[in-house]
């Protein structure tokens, strides 16, 4: 029955990230500020840092689950989410083996995940036509603020999750004797 509980909580984000646009206040949307909540990645991230071992990938397993079903909910195009989680997620948990897990480095990995994956997302959608935003807008208009709203994010899930994904690691991943 754990095992469902780390799916059932990203597919709770992934529900949860519709509304946090309603949440936003008016004139920032009217002034085209716009933060995208990356709330399944902040969370994969925290399984790649405080769940996985050096030899196990589930975080990359529910990033690419879960960017696919972003990509289904929310755009119109299938495969940007899916491969850039994906791919952020496989690099951070790389990144993750040389480093301890502990606060400032979870941190650390998910500002660079986010801004990673924010970026490729930007640069897909930039090449294939599907945005015209130049990239002094979208870094003023986009990422600072997806940033900032997802470390916001981050600073409240992480002492709700951090120890509990650090228990169901021992409990579930440790080797059998």
């Amino acid at each position: 029955m754990k095992r469902l509980f780390l799916p059932l909580f990203l597919l709770i984000l992934l529900v949860l990230e519709s509304t946090a646009a309603d949440l936003l206040p008016k004139e920032w949307i009217a002034a085209g500020v716009f933060p995208i909540p990356h709330w399944t990645l902040v969370l994969t991230i925290m399984i790649a840092v405080f769940y996985d071992r050096d030899h196990t990938f589930y975080c990359v397993i529910y990033a690419v689950i879960f960017g696919f079903l972003i990509d289904l909910t929310y755009t119109n195009i299938l495969g940007v989410y899916m491969f850039t989680y994906g791919l952020v997620v496989y690099i951070i948990h790389g990144l993750k083996q040389m480093l301890h897990p502990n606060f400032v480095v979870g941190l650390l990995l998910v500002f660079l995940g986010l801004a990673l994956a924010d970026h490729i997302i930007y640069v897909m959608y930039f090449m294939i036509g599907k945005t015209d935003l130049t990239w002094i807008d979208y870094t003023s208009d986009r990422l600072i603020p997806t940033l900032l709203g997802n470390i916001l994010f981050f600073l409240i899930i992480y002492p709700i999750f951090q120890k509990r994904l650090q228990i169901w690691s021992e409990e579930q991943l440790s080797e059998k004797k």
